[in-house]
């Protein structure tokens, strides 16, 4: 088990505990938890890179560890009408269905690459910064209404675009066959 993967491992365990917090009313202490969450990421990813500590686990780990934190916010600011319930729900829907389509290509033998897209980095990082945004707003009083709204707007774009293109690649991977290949 590296360095890397137990920071991982923490921010999984952090997930339970911004959600009681968010659940619970303590936003501040909600919005520490994340900020120490989005430190956590950063800080394994560097160390991963720069001493070589990368590993198998540590490359469906992090982003399975980052998802379930978005996921789990999206959620608790949902049920506690911080967010939109639609909002909530396009955000959780696009990752089951990528999910799905993941086990579902391994069930058929077909396993996909784990290769992260440039509009999920990017869809991811706007998720993030709404998350962030909200929990800031909520936790200290900003009146970040309009900021907050255009982060929601841009939010459900990049989750839209980034769902398409998923769909796109999987639907490609799925009916490619060597026989089919130009270059074969």
């Amino acid at each position: 088990m590296s360095i890397p993967n137990l920071i991982t491992l923490g921010r999984v365990i952090l997930v339970p505990v911004v959600f009681w917090l968010l659940l619970t009313g303590e936003l501040q202490p909600a919005f520490l938890a994340f900020v120490i969450a989005g430190i956590s990421d950063a800080v394994d990813g560097f160390l991963a890179k720069r001493f070589g500590w990368e590993t198998e686990l540590g490359a469906y780990l992090d982003p399975l560890a980052d998802k379930l934190l978005i996921v789990c916010i999206f959620i608790a600011l949902g049920v506690t009408a911080r967010l939109p319930s639609w909002l909530v729900i396009l955000v959780v829907s696009r990752d089951v269905l990528i999910i799905i389509a993941v086990v579902l290509s391994w069930l058929l033998d077909r396993p996909t690459p784990m290769k992260p897209l440039a509009i999920s980095k990017i869809n991811t990082l706007v998720q993030i910064v709404l998350a962030g945004t909200v929990l800031a707003d909520e936790a200290f009083l900003l009146n970040l209404n309009g900021p907050v709204q255009l982060l929601i707007l841009l939010t459900a774009a990049t989750t839209i675009a980034s769902l398409a293109v998923y769909l796109r690649v999987w639907l490609h991977h799925m009916t490619y066959s060597e026989s089919t290949d130009p270059k074969a």
